[in-house]
């Protein structure tokens, strides 16, 4: 069965997106009357920087825009100066927990970071990162996932909630508005479909910062595909998104590019 062929969206009134505030990462901008930015995440080891770039090259050729790479280590910060100087697209830094690892990426020439400011170790090390983000012009992509909410506002909602959700994605806002800092892009994930979308339309009513959407750990094979499509439809029906990444459980990551692709074409979504 194929799932999008299947779909008839010809009728479709034109989706007019939100028009949300424009973020810079690298040589394109995020927000405002912009296309939506496909994205996608490396699988290879990052401190292995050929495998890592033959990947990179690939995902460029099939229609990605910005690429991550996890950063675990100060090894792994240190070779995106060395992917950055053999691909052409922006590069992403995930980082988790150590500030200082942040810091190296930005460095090391990162075009944006992906952090959470709440479990960095504190406000002296969110104003630290967010000081170097400022002078380089670097973004930051908060990320909040039901997966790892935090334990008091699980308890406040009884359960992983959407208000729980947003509730904890503007407290993180909050660390880096304190310090003057906009150039955020945030993003509301879970694996339930309906959490989903229910949190980033709560969100993007209360926010006019970029929204990076996505259903995390669709699944495998067909189910994955019809989780994504019918998650990531309905936020972009609903005029959400501005930049996207679809996160099946694929091993061949070319194949949640072609996913995203054929589904904004199928929605008539600008795209980039």
């Amino acid at each position: 069965m194929n799932v999008l062929m299947d779909l008839d969206l010809q009728d479709l009134s034109r989706i007019e997106r939100k028009k949300t505030r424009e973020v810079r990462v690298g040589d394109l901008i995020l927000g405002g009357d912009h296309p939506v930015l496909v994205q996608e995440m490396t699988s290879t080891s990052t401190v292995d920087i050929d495998k890592t770039v033959d990947q990179i090259h690939r995902l460029e050729a099939y229609g990605c825009r910005l690429i991550r790479v996890a950063v675990l280590d100060a090894a792994s910060a240190r070779a995106i100066r060395h992917i950055k100087e053999q691909i052409h697209i922006p590069i992403v830094a995930d980082i988790h927990f150590d500030y200082k690892l942040a810091l190296l990426s930005i460095e090391n020439g990162v075009d944006k970071l992906r952090i959470n400011p709440g479990n960095i170790g504190g406000e002296r090390n969110i104003s630290i990162v967010v000081s170097a983000a400022k002078e380089r012009g670097i973004p930051i992509r908060i990320g909040v996932n039901s997966g790892s909410l935090e334990k008091g506002i699980i308890k406040k909602y009884n359960g992983v909630t959407a208000d729980g959700m947003v509730e904890s994605a503007l407290h993180e806002i909050s660390f880096l508005e304190r310090h003057n800092f906009y150039d955020t892009v945030i993003s509301i994930k879970s694996s339930d479909i309906d959490l989903t979308v229910e949190s980033n339309k709560i969100l993007s009513s209360k926010v006019d910062y970029p929204i990076h959407i996505g259903i995390t750990e669709s699944g495998y094979g067909e189910e994955g595909k019809i989780r994504s499509i019918v998650g990531l439809g309905i936020l972009l029906l609903s005029g959400i998104g501005d930049t996207i990444r679809v996160s099946m459980m694929a091993s061949d990551r070319l194949q949640n590019l072609e996913l995203c692709n054929r589904l904004l074409d199928k929605l008539g979504v600008p795209h980039i």
